[in-house]
């Protein structure tokens, strides 16, 4: 009886932690060296993501009932949870490039948006852009034909500047014979 009481308070704090989280996660960090487990952890909590080892059995009793229960299947031998509450896409894509220079990191599956994903699919959903990168993107797309438009129609006003003032010169030309005293009288 007291082995449950002491493991519900850390299944609680898991199933306070995954909820209402945007992505999970799962990898096996076993092989990692300090220094790449400490870099990995400063990138990941940089992004505002949380990155905890817990017992298997933890998780599973935590994820019961939600839409991460899909993750089972992944927890076999040691694994560390990625829990991202803002950006999506972040866990995959941070565990992602990092599993790139470091071997040792085996992504075995995650939850994102509810969706259940392999290795495969964290991979690719690895590749969408962070939310900043495509509202930055498409700031960009809606600037540069305002930044055009702004640029051909200072063109056009000092264009029509010139003309304006060679009309106005053309005019005062053409007005100077009418305005003689002769005419007047």
């Amino acid at each position: 009886m007291a082995k449950v009481e002491l493991k519900q308070p850390i299944v609680q704090a898991i199933a306070e932690e995954i909820k209402g989280a945007q992505s999970v996660v799962l990898v096996d960090y076993r092989g990692l060296t300090v220094a790449q487990d400490t870099e990995l952890r400063k990138q990941l909590r940089e992004a505002g993501i949380i990155y905890k080892v817990y017992k298997n059995t933890m998780m599973k009793r935590a994820f019961e009932g939600t839409e991460f229960a899909g993750l089972d299947n992944c927890l076999e031998g040691p694994s560390a949870i990625a829990i991202s509450k803002d950006d999506a896409t972040a866990p995959a894509r941070i565990l992602c490039k990092f599993a790139k220079d470091a071997q040792a990191l085996e992504l075995k599956g995650g939850v994102v948006e509810g969706t259940v994903y392999d290795v495969a699919g964290l991979t690719e959903l690895s590749k969408i852009p962070s939310r900043e990168e495509l509202l930055s993107k498409l700031l960009g797309s809606l600037q540069s034909p305002i930044t055009n438009f702004a640029r051909v129609m200072k063109q056009i006003a000092e264009q029509g500047g010139e003309s304006a003032e060679a009309a106005e010169a053309a005019a005062e030309t053409t007005e100077a014979p009418a305005e003689t005293p002769e005419a007047d009288s």
